[in-house]
């Protein structure tokens, strides 16, 4: 396992440790390789020569998650050049049961449940308490070259992002 930075984030308050570095602007995007809702792959390289804006939550069903990503969704409408992906350890079939009920099918959607790599690479995989194994909630901009140009590893899980920042970094 990787190195564990401890305290990294909180949960209500409550310290929690992540698995993995903290990635920086600049740094080549690990790659990666999830699952879709559909039970095909997405990967890093499916989006070679365009920008992504990448976020992780710990599952979709929580209110915060949920609002995240319908904000994001809507925000994708506007913003064709750029790619959206939500990434969480939600099963597929779960992904997709919340994509249909909350009619969000323009942000693609991935599932890391089958290994903790892509949690790792990122510095986003929970280590202990009641979210073992969940991913924290992070926004990353990766360019189309491939480098992360953004990276926001929120210090409360339950908070939401700062969407005004990571669009301006996906222009």
């Amino acid at each position: 396992m990787p190195d564990v930075r401890k305290a990294a984030t909180s949960l209500k308050g409550n310290p929690v440790d992540l698995a993995g570095p903290q990635l920086k602007p600049g740094s080549k995007a690990p790659d990666f390789k999830l699952q879709t809702p559909a039970l095909g792959e997405v990967k890093l390289s499916d989006f070679a020569g365009k920008t992504l804006l990448l976020w992780t939550v710990p599952s979709l069903d929580t209110s915060v998650c949920s609002t995240e990503t319908k904000k994001f969704s809507d925000y994708a409408k506007d913003n064709a050049n750029t790619k959206f992906l939500c990434v969480s350890m939600d099963l597929p079939f779960a992904q997709k049961r919340w994509c249909g009920a909350e009619g969000v099918d323009n942000v693609g959607v991935g599932s890391a449940h089958q290994s903790n790599k892509f949690g790792e690479d990122y510095g986003v995989l929970i280590v202990g308490g009641g979210l073992d194994r969940c991913l924290a909630r992070a926004v990353f901009v990766i360019g189309a070259d491939g480098a992360v140009k953004y990276a926001d590893y929120l210090n409360e899980i339950a908070a939401e992002p700062d969407y005004e920042k990571a669009l301006a970094a996906a222009k």
